[in-house]
């Protein structure tokens, strides 16, 4: 995603597709109709907070963040060994490093 900072409905339709989601999968996940998320992603409607918090759990990100407070999002290092997330901590610095 580029720094520019993105609508609410960008942002949701990017988190989507970045997951390889469907609008009707997505729907199904959150218990709405296809049509709600595609309102959601045209800026014709914006989620309740309800639906703000199970757009953060399933996404991994804050709700900080769909709502445009903050930049940043977050990365689930779960699983992973430290030494890789010490190269995926690396490689984050790197980019910082290059702006």
């Amino acid at each position: 995603m580029s720094k520019e900072l993105f609508c609410l409905g960008e942002k949701i339709k990017y988190l989507r597709e970045s997951a390889g989601l469907t609008q009707a999968e997505l729907a199904r996940i959150l218990g709405l109709s296809r049509s709600g998320v595609n309102a959601w992603e045209m800026g014709l409607s914006i989620p309740s907070t309800q639906y703000i918090v199970e757009l953060a759990k399933t996404f991994n990100v804050s709700a900080d963040y769909l709502l445009g407070i903050e930049e940043t999002s977050t990365i689930s290092v779960k699983g992973l060994t430290e030494k890789q997330i010490s190269v995926v901590l690396d490689v984050i610095q790197c980019f910082k490093n290059n702006d």
